[in-house]
């Protein structure tokens, strides 16, 4: 992940409207306090980081860029501390501004938000900041207010595919059409989750192929769910129990896997509205219960006799 993180802003594969609006800030030499924010693994960090190095030299860039991340203290005695002097201070010889980059803001506490909101206004003139999140609710409207706000959405299937692909050129890796869309499925536009699934399944396995992939992500196969949702509907009850408990054990699945593939399903299934309605509805209550830490087992049974109810129903409508 780290050995392919692009390095310039040029290499960025995705948000181009965001990439080129910054690099105009940048050209213009107005670069406005930053806040981008989006899940992880969509080129949030690696974005400043791009910034940064364009903007500064290799010899520059200690003195010229403090990054604190999650795990460095940034509590309200750092922001009073460390971050003011840092950014209180004039550049001599070169004009210019310093950078601040507070990655991963959200986990800062409300007082080191609210004693940030003075510092930033304080030394605009020779300090910009950038924060860093991934939820802009856990920002205070205060801090939002002052940067320029930039939403990293996750990314699309067409930007992942040639990144993947170059990647796998570059190391050699043997990679199937279908491992390649399992990949994708899979890493839900996180592009730090795709090559990271990409390199334990190639260490795992050699040959990466849509099972494999599955495999050693422990994640339900296509055709395990299919079988599950067949069992269900159309074998007895304890038939049922029994060959979804075997394959669940033998298969290391998790119940919520399980429940979460199967309501794709559900969706593509021809069941009529209403019955449909009342499965949905024992499903996300099943749901709940197994975040709440119940028995699985019970659950199971559970999510089976929702099935077999809706089935006596269908049966009885037609």
């Amino acid at each position: 992940v780290e050995k392919y993180r692009p390095r310039e802003l040029s290499e960025l594969v995705s948000h181009r409207d965001i990439l080129s609006t910054v690099q105009r800030f940048i050209s213009e030499d107005r670069l406005p306090h930053l806040l981008l924010y989006g899940p992880p693994g969509t080129g949030k960090t690696s974005t400043i980081l791009a910034c940064a190095r364009q903007l500064y030299r290799e010899r520059e860039f200690g003195s010229m860029v403090l990054e604190l991340n999650a795990s460095d203290d940034r509590g309200i005695d750092i922001v009073r501390g460390p971050i003011l002097s840092f950014a209180s201070t004039r550049t001599i010889f070169k004009k210019g501004f310093k950078l601040v980059i507070l990655d991963e803001a959200d986990a800062m506490t409300q007082d080191a938000q609210n004693a940030l909101r003075r510092v930033i206004e304080k030394f605009t003139e020779n300090t910009r900041f950038c924060l860093i999140c991934n939820y802009l609710s856990k920002i205070i409207p205060a801090l939002q207010s002052r940067c320029t706000r930039f939403r990293f959405g996750p990314l699309t299937p067409e930007l992942m595919v040639p990144r993947l692909q170059h990647v796998i050129q570059e190391e050699g890796v043997d990679v199937t059409e279908d491992g390649m869309k399992a990949l994708v499925t899979l890493s839900s536009g996180d592009m730090r989750r795709a090559l990271n699934i990409l390199q334990s399944t190639t260490m795992a396995f050699g040959k990466v192929t849509e099972e494999n992939v599955y495999t050693c992500t422990g994640h339900p196969l296509k055709s395990d769910i299919a079988n599950i949702l067949d069992w269900m509907l159309n074998q007895d009850f304890s038939t049922a129990y029994h060959k979804i408990m075997e394959l669940k054990t033998l298969k290391g699945l998790a119940l919520q896997d399980i429940l979460t593939e199967i309501h794709l399903f559900v969706h593509r299934v021809d069941f009529p509205p209403s019955i449909r309605i009342q499965l949905l509805i024992k499903m996300a209550d099943i749901e709940y219960r197994l975040a709440a830490g119940t028995s699985e087992k019970i659950q199971l049974s559970s999510l089976i006799a929702a099935f077999q109810v809706t089935r006596d129903l269908i049966v009885a409508e037609a």
